[in-house]
């Protein structure tokens, strides 16, 4: 069949099936992967050209971790370094240990139990990466955790695929493992010295033309994972790296936004390629192992990490947030399996029972993280046991007072605004956001500040918002306005409380809520432009001076990173 063809037919058939998911309110990851499955050997084998699919699922992955390490900064990796070394080497040991431990408990052998119990350890970086980025989830601080020791994950595959090839290719592991070591050091100073002392000035350059800017970003994406891949290294890590490398530059906002739409089609085919992978035969006698080990893994992986993050100061939201994006396997499980199976050490049924157990647990921490606040306020106060006592390692703040007349949640964007306007009226305001580096910077500002997320019951509980004149959202999550609503009312009916919606349905139901007033901004920009019409009509001076305003506050808003939103929580 001829290559385009091939990709116009199987493009078709996902968008039909992710069409479905869209019509039931599913999550179109689901959809993907089965479309996978359909176009794959198990249905219509549309798949005849792989190698030219995986290229292009390549070049999502590399697109996807790039655009997160255009958000990691150094700072961050010092935040977040120890708590995800920590997390991922002790989730991986505790995971690998109780795994193998239920392979013996089910019947398996030593061998078939060390592999299930080691390709069952690791969580899927492409996945949860993409969940996190489309909830807006990516830059709180169980997002960066998350991807911290997501990626201490991908280092420890690394080394163990390496292993395995080593002893079925007569290499010694550790000459292999100082060889690649070598070259890490190495790739790390070159990316460092070219991110400090060239690209800066480069990028100065190039970014007078916005077509130019975005080559060069994927080009230089392309070529750093490439380069990583060369040196035995994962496409994973060199594309990071190059996201990394641009983090400090002032032009990252803009690569990201440009790359966004590139990015998101190039990693449906990443899906539908994994969907096509996976492999089924005749598993009716694995059905009790196939549920003990989707079990452990949806649930036993969230409460490793949650003890781990517990002991280690955290507080128990965002233990449990960070907890949920470990209740999958990663598609480096069906590699190593399917590697054991090469080297004669398994047998292919096992191979299609990692399979199933994955097909479960991806659907199942799909819906588990995406409905994860929900599944927080139901869970949360039997959570308290994962918490240490005393003052918790995440819980940031600058208060100054106990009670105040306004609390904003969400400072980014139309915070902004808000916050400027409270500073103003001279008002005793507190703000909350989920964002650690928001909350740093507003506390260097000696703003009363605390970090914090909506949806959380105890937060709530404990801003007292019955004695406030006014509550303030700018989330446009329906769910959480709701809970701050009917917090708000229940602790007093005389609190204001002004929340921001999308949809108009949404708004509707907000009102029909308590909510006092309900701010749209896509249609705020419309109504607004009207008002200066009928007030000023079509005057230019009046426009020249609106003009020079906006472009003054637009430039202010780009030195601060704010980009229009797509779905973003604050």
């Amino acid at each position: 069949m001829d290559v385009f063809l091939e990709i116009s037919l199987i493009i078709g058939i996902t968008t039909v099936i992710a069409g479905l998911m869209r019509l039931f309110k599913q999550p179109l990851i689901i959809g993907y992967i089965l479309a996978g499955i359909v176009v794959g050997p198990a249905v219509f084998n549309l798949v005849s050209r792989g190698e030219t699919v995986g290229a292009f699922a390549h070049i999502g992955i590399a697109l996807l971790l790039f655009t997160v390490g255009l958000s990691l900064n150094p700072k961050i990796i010092k935040e977040v370094g120890r708590v995800s070394l920590i997390t991922g080497v002790g989730q991986v040991l505790f995971t690998s240990l109780v795994g193998f431990l239920l392979g013996k408990m089910l019947g398996f052998s030593d061998i078939a139990s060390a592999y299930i119990a080691v390709a069952l350890t690791f969580s899927s970086t492409i996945i949860i990466m993409k969940l996190l980025s489309d909830k807006g989830d990516a830059e709180t601080l169980y997002g960066k955790i998350a991807i911290g020791f997501l990626l201490v994950q991908d280092l420890i595959v690394i080394l163990v695929l390496m292993a395995i090839s080593s002893f079925s290719g007569g290499v010694t592991f550790s000459s292999v493992a100082v060889g690649v070591l070598l070259k890490g050091f190495g790739l790390l100073t070159a990316v460092f010295l070219l991110a400090v002392y060239i690209l800066p000035h480069l990028l100065k350059s190039w970014a007078k033309s916005q077509e130019f800017l975005l080559l060069f970003a994927i080009g230089w994406c392309l070529i750093l994972a490439s380069l990583s891949y060369y040196l035995g290294f994962s496409i994973e890590i060199g594309a990071l790296l190059a996201g990394m490398a641009l983090a400090i530059s002032p032009y990252r906002w803009e690569i990201s936004a440009k790359m966004r739409p590139l990015r998101d089609f190039f990693i449906v085919l990443f899906f539908i390629l994994l969907g096509s992978q996976m492999v089924f035969a005749d598993i009716s006698r694995y059905i009790v192992p196939i549920l003990v080990f989707s079990a452990f893994i949806l649930i036993g992986n969230p409460l490793i990490v949650m003890i781990l993050m517990g002991a280690l100061g955290y507080t128990k939201r965002n233990s449990f947030l960070a907890g949920l994006t470990v209740a999958q396997i990663s598609e480096f499980s069906l590699i190593l399996v399917a590697l054991g199976v090469s080297s004669g050490h398994l047998s292919s049924e096992i191979l299609s029972f990692v399979t199933v157990v994955g097909l479960i647990t991806i659907a199942g921490s799909t819906y588990m993280i995406i409905y994860a606040d929900r599944l927080y306020i139901l869970l949360s106060k039997y959570l308290g046991i994962f918490e240490r006592k005393g003052r918790k390692v995440d819980e940031h703040k600058h208060q100054r007072r106990k009670g105040y007349e306004v609390i904003l949640f969400g400072y980014n964007r139309i915070g902004y605004d808000i916050l400027s306007a409270l500073k103003r009226s001279k008002q005793k305001f507190l703000v909350v956001d989920y964002n650690p580096e928001i909350i740093q910077s507003l506390t260097k500002q000696k703003i009363d500040c605390r970090y914090g997320d909506a949806g959380d019951i105890e937060l709530l509980e404990d801003l007292n918002l019955g004695r406030c004149q006014a509550v303030i959202s700018t989330i446009p999550d329906k769910d959480i306005n709701l809970l701050l609503i009917a917090k708000t009312k229940k602790a007093s009916r005389r609190t204001m409380v002004i929340a921001v919606s999308h949809q108009i349905d949404e708004a509707i139901e907000l009102y029909q809520a308590g909510a006092t007033f309900v701010l749209m901004p896509h249609f705020l920009g419309g109504h607004y432009l009207a008002s200066l019409i009928a007030k000023s009509g079509l005057r230019p001076k009046v426009f020249s001076h609106e003009r020079a305003f906006h472009i003054k506050r637009l430039k202010q808003r780009k030195e601060l990173g704010h980009e229009h939103p797509r779905h973003e929580r604050y």
